[in-house]
Protein backbone atom coordinates (compact mmCIF):
# COMPACT_ATOMS: atom_id res chain seq x y z
CA UNK A 1 0.00 0.00 0.00
CA UNK A 2 1.30 3.44 -0.98
CA UNK A 3 0.05 6.55 0.82
CA UNK A 4 0.83 10.25 0.79
CA UNK A 5 2.59 12.13 3.58
CA UNK A 6 -0.65 13.76 4.69
CA UNK A 7 -2.70 13.35 7.86
CA UNK A 8 -4.59 10.32 6.55
CA UNK A 9 -1.47 8.61 5.19
CA UNK A 10 0.50 9.15 8.39
CA UNK A 11 -2.39 7.79 10.49
CA UNK A 12 -2.49 4.66 8.30
CA UNK A 13 1.27 4.22 8.59
CA UNK A 14 1.14 4.68 12.38
CA UNK A 15 -1.52 1.96 12.62
CA UNK A 16 0.62 -0.40 10.52
CA UNK A 17 3.55 0.18 12.88
CA UNK A 18 1.36 -0.37 15.94
CA UNK A 19 0.05 -3.61 14.43
CA UNK A 20 3.58 -4.94 13.89
CA UNK A 21 3.95 -3.99 10.23
CA UNK A 22 6.83 -2.61 8.18
CA UNK A 23 6.82 0.95 6.84
CA UNK A 24 9.01 2.65 4.24
CA UNK A 25 9.34 6.40 4.80
CA UNK A 26 11.26 9.51 3.73
CA UNK A 27 13.92 10.93 6.01
CA UNK A 28 16.11 14.01 5.74
CA UNK A 29 18.90 11.85 4.28
CA UNK A 30 17.55 8.84 2.31
CA UNK A 31 14.43 6.66 2.21
CA UNK A 32 14.26 4.48 5.31
CA UNK A 33 12.54 1.31 6.38
CA UNK A 34 11.36 0.68 9.90
CA UNK A 35 9.04 -0.86 12.44
CA UNK A 36 8.28 -0.85 16.13
CA UNK A 37 11.75 -1.56 17.62
CA UNK A 38 10.13 -3.43 20.54
CA UNK A 39 8.58 -5.99 18.16
CA UNK A 40 11.20 -8.69 17.61
CA UNK A 41 9.26 -10.41 14.79
CA UNK A 42 9.04 -7.11 12.89
CA UNK A 43 12.75 -6.44 13.45
CA UNK A 44 13.57 -9.90 12.07
CA UNK A 45 11.45 -9.16 8.97
CA UNK A 46 13.55 -6.08 8.22
CA UNK A 47 16.73 -8.16 8.45
CA UNK A 48 15.20 -10.49 5.85
CA UNK A 49 14.00 -7.67 3.56
CA UNK A 50 17.44 -6.05 3.58
CA UNK A 51 19.41 -9.34 3.51
CA UNK A 52 21.34 -7.86 6.40
CA UNK A 53 23.37 -10.05 8.78
CA UNK A 54 22.01 -10.05 12.33
CA UNK A 55 25.47 -9.22 13.59
CA UNK A 56 24.83 -5.64 12.38
CA UNK A 57 22.37 -3.97 14.78
CA UNK A 58 19.84 -1.43 13.54
CA UNK A 59 19.85 2.24 14.55
CA UNK A 60 16.62 3.78 15.77
CA UNK A 61 14.89 7.10 15.22
CA UNK A 62 13.29 9.10 18.02
CA UNK A 63 10.70 11.86 17.94
CA UNK A 64 12.72 14.27 20.10
CA UNK A 65 15.63 14.64 22.49
CA UNK A 66 13.26 14.20 25.43
CA UNK A 67 11.85 10.99 23.96
CA UNK A 68 15.37 9.69 23.26
CA UNK A 69 16.29 10.45 26.88
CA UNK A 70 13.71 7.89 27.99
CA UNK A 71 15.89 5.03 26.71
CA UNK A 72 19.50 6.31 26.49
CA UNK A 73 21.96 8.14 28.70
CA UNK A 74 23.45 11.43 27.51
CA UNK A 75 26.78 12.57 28.92
CA UNK A 76 27.46 16.30 28.97
CA UNK A 77 29.16 16.38 25.53
CA UNK A 78 26.60 14.16 23.81
CA UNK A 79 23.81 16.38 25.12
CA UNK A 80 25.56 19.51 23.82
CA UNK A 81 26.09 18.05 20.35
CA UNK A 82 22.51 16.72 20.21
CA UNK A 83 21.22 20.18 21.18
CA UNK A 84 23.28 21.63 18.30
CA UNK A 85 22.55 19.14 15.51
CA UNK A 86 19.17 17.51 16.32
CA UNK A 87 16.88 17.24 14.54
CA UNK A 88 19.32 16.55 11.72
CA UNK A 89 21.77 14.17 10.02
CA UNK A 90 23.68 13.14 13.15
CA UNK A 91 23.45 9.66 14.66
CA UNK A 92 24.81 9.31 18.20
CA UNK A 93 26.00 6.07 19.77
CA UNK A 94 24.86 6.16 23.38
CA UNK A 95 24.44 3.90 26.38
CA UNK A 96 21.11 2.06 26.21
CA UNK A 97 19.07 1.88 29.42
CA UNK A 98 15.99 0.09 28.07
CA UNK A 99 16.20 -3.66 28.78
CA UNK A 100 13.31 -4.50 26.44
CA UNK A 101 15.15 -2.91 23.51
CA UNK A 102 18.33 -4.77 24.39
CA UNK A 103 16.35 -7.97 23.97
CA UNK A 104 14.33 -7.10 20.85
CA UNK A 105 17.32 -5.58 19.02
CA UNK A 106 19.92 -8.03 20.36
CA UNK A 107 22.01 -5.24 21.88
CA UNK A 108 24.31 -5.20 24.88
CA UNK A 109 25.29 -1.75 26.09
CA UNK A 110 24.92 0.82 23.29
CA UNK A 111 22.55 1.91 20.55
CA UNK A 112 22.76 4.26 17.56
CA UNK A 113 19.99 6.86 17.70
CA UNK A 114 19.00 10.14 16.06
CA UNK A 115 16.17 12.63 15.68
CA UNK A 116 15.52 13.19 11.95
CA UNK A 117 14.66 16.53 10.37
CA UNK A 118 11.79 15.53 8.08
CA UNK A 119 8.25 16.80 8.80
CA UNK A 120 6.53 13.69 7.42
CA UNK A 121 8.67 11.31 9.45
CA UNK A 122 8.45 13.45 12.60
CA UNK A 123 4.66 13.31 12.36
CA UNK A 124 4.88 9.52 12.16
CA UNK A 125 7.27 9.46 15.11
CA UNK A 126 4.90 11.69 17.06
CA UNK A 127 2.56 8.68 17.06
CA UNK A 128 5.20 5.96 17.39
CA UNK A 129 7.92 7.68 19.52
CA UNK A 130 10.58 5.28 18.17
CA UNK A 131 11.17 3.44 14.89
CA UNK A 132 13.87 1.24 13.50
CA UNK A 133 15.54 3.70 11.13
CA UNK A 134 17.71 1.94 8.58
CA UNK A 135 18.08 2.73 4.88
CA UNK A 136 15.45 1.10 2.63
CA UNK A 137 17.81 -0.89 0.44
CA UNK A 138 19.41 -4.30 0.17
CA UNK A 139 22.54 -4.36 2.33
CA UNK A 140 25.58 -3.31 0.33
CA UNK A 141 23.54 -1.55 -2.37
CA UNK A 142 22.99 2.17 -2.80
CA UNK A 143 20.37 3.97 -0.72
CA UNK A 144 17.36 5.61 -2.36
CA UNK A 145 16.53 9.31 -2.54
CA UNK A 146 13.94 9.02 -5.34
CA UNK A 147 10.59 7.76 -4.09
CA UNK A 148 9.64 5.92 -7.29
CA UNK A 149 12.94 4.03 -7.45
CA UNK A 150 12.53 2.95 -3.84
CA UNK A 151 8.87 2.00 -4.35
CA UNK A 152 9.69 -0.18 -7.37
CA UNK A 153 12.73 -1.97 -5.97
CA UNK A 154 11.97 -2.67 -2.31
CA UNK A 155 9.58 -5.53 -1.55
CA UNK A 156 7.74 -7.18 1.33
CA UNK A 157 6.97 -4.06 3.37
CA UNK A 158 3.38 -3.25 4.39
CA UNK A 159 3.04 0.47 3.65
CA UNK A 160 5.02 3.04 1.67
CA UNK A 161 4.82 6.61 2.95
CA UNK A 162 5.55 8.69 -0.14
CA UNK A 163 7.25 11.99 0.64
CA UNK A 164 8.51 12.65 -2.89
CA UNK A 165 12.17 12.81 -3.85
CA UNK A 166 14.73 13.74 -1.22
CA UNK A 167 16.67 16.72 -2.53
CA UNK A 168 19.48 16.99 0.03
CA UNK A 169 21.54 13.84 -0.42
CA UNK A 170 23.85 12.05 1.99
CA UNK A 171 23.43 9.73 4.95
CA UNK A 172 23.79 10.70 8.58
CA UNK A 173 27.15 11.07 10.26
CA UNK A 174 27.67 8.55 13.07
CA UNK A 175 29.40 9.87 16.17
CA UNK A 176 30.35 8.53 19.58
CA UNK A 177 31.80 10.50 22.47
CA UNK A 178 34.60 8.88 24.45
CA UNK A 179 35.71 10.79 27.53
CA UNK A 180 35.12 14.13 25.83
CA UNK A 181 36.66 13.13 22.48
CA UNK A 182 34.52 12.68 19.35
CA UNK A 183 34.95 9.37 17.53
CA UNK A 184 33.47 9.49 14.02
CA UNK A 185 32.31 6.06 12.84
CA UNK A 186 30.90 7.29 9.51
CA UNK A 187 31.12 10.62 7.72
CA UNK A 188 27.84 11.63 6.13
CA UNK A 189 26.12 14.97 5.54
CA UNK A 190 27.65 16.41 8.68
CA UNK A 191 31.36 16.86 7.92
CA UNK A 192 34.28 16.21 10.24
CA UNK A 193 35.21 19.90 10.20
CA UNK A 194 31.76 20.89 11.49
CA UNK A 195 32.06 18.46 14.38
CA UNK A 196 35.64 19.37 15.28
CA UNK A 197 34.79 23.09 15.11
CA UNK A 198 31.99 22.50 17.59
CA UNK A 199 34.50 21.31 20.18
Amino acid sequence: MKVKCDKEGIEKAAKVVKDGGIVVFPTDTVYGIGCDPYNKKSVDRIYQIKSRPKTKPFPILAYSFDVASEIVEFDKDSKKIADKFWPGPLTLILKLRDERLKESLNLKEKIAIRVPNNPCLLNLLKNSKFLIGTSANISGENSFTKSQDCYQKIREYDIFLDGGDIEIKGESTILEMDQGKPIIHRIGRLKKEEIIAFF
